[in-house]
């Protein structure tokens, strides 16, 4: 059995982000994100230390025909990692390197079921999978967004409804947004656009928060982008609807959100994306074939 991956904690607490209102003693400017993740190349060994790693190399090159299918439009199959030796998974390990985006399926216990970890190459994903019988399945995935992820979260969009309630006291803006992500998600279809409301724009109390909450739910999908400063989003149990919310450098809520999507565009590999990792990754190989 492969060990599973551990990729960079989740830093950042699931907390309902605070309230819109303004009591304003003076202007006082949240400060902005102060660097951004860029593309590194991982740290490679001599192609002459490589001898003897060719199962590593043949599940790389999987994966460079994986990221090429998918710049063709192609949905190609996970490249799975069974039976590589701890040195051989290593190596993959450190070809792959850590990207920007993390995320976990948690189980009804809390824990991981499902641990996701992009790669350096963007649109490079390596997926572990807690299996029903006990088993670890360990793979590389290629493309826009790992499938496991939209396949939970449109279990979640199903999930039994909030039982109807009054909004309670204090509760203020809270049932007309409720109303407008229902309509909206009557009318989403796949392929348009997400459709986003700025909770952070909006006078909401922290009972309106509290209330949303309860109506829309919390589910399984967790995702975090170091992309620019720090993006933590999260499934609902209503269908294709998502909290976003961005943080500074400081750990403070910049941006708070909801979206109406399959799945928000922070969380996705661009096509140009893939077809860069697609480049990079080439050339990666090309220096391990010297080995």
């Amino acid at each position: 059995m492969n060990a599973p991956i551990s990729p960079r904690p989740f830093p950042i607490p699931l907390v309902a982000a605070g309230p819109g209102s303004h009591e304003d003693d003076g202007l006082d400017y949240l400060e902005m994100p102060q660097g951004m993740a860029t593309y590194q190349a991982p740290r490679l060994p001599e192609p002459e230390q490589l001898g003897g790693h060719d199962a590593a190399v043949a599940v790389l090159r999987q994966a460079l025909a994986a990221v090429q299918a998918c710049t063709r439009g192609e949905t190609p199959a996970p490249v799975s990692l069974a039976g590589l030796s701890p040195d051989d998974l290593a190596l993959v390990h450190q070809v792959l390197g850590e990207g920007e985006v993390s995320a976990q399926v948690l189980g009804d216990d809390g824990r991981p079921q499902v641990q996701v970890q992009e790669s350096v190459f963007a649109g490079v994903w390596r997926v572990v999978e807690l299996l029903a019988d006990g088993q670890v399945a360990d793979t590389i995935e290629c493309g826009p967004v790992p499938a496991v992820l939209l396949r939970a979260a449109q279990e979640d969009g199903h999930s039994p409804a909030a039982e109807a309630m009054a909004p309670p006291p204090g509760v203020m803006n809270a049932p007309a947004i409720l109303t407008e992500l229902a309509e909206q998600r009557h009318q989403w279809r796949a392929g348009q656009p997400a459709h986003v409301v700025n909770l952070t724009l909006l006078p909401l109390s922290p009972e309106d928060i509290g209330f949303m909450d309860h109506q829309i739910g919390t589910g399984r999908v967790v995702v975090l982008s170091r992309g620019y400063g720090n993006c933590r989003i999260t499934d609902t149990r209503v269908p294709n609807t998502w909290r976003v919310v961005y943080y500074n450098s400081q750990d403070k809520v910049i941006l708070n959100s909801v979206e109406v999507c399959a799945i928000p565009e922070v969380v996705c590999a661009a096509p140009e994306d893939l077809a860069d990792s697609a480049e990079r990754l080439d050339e990666v190989l090309q220096w391990v074939a010297q080995g």
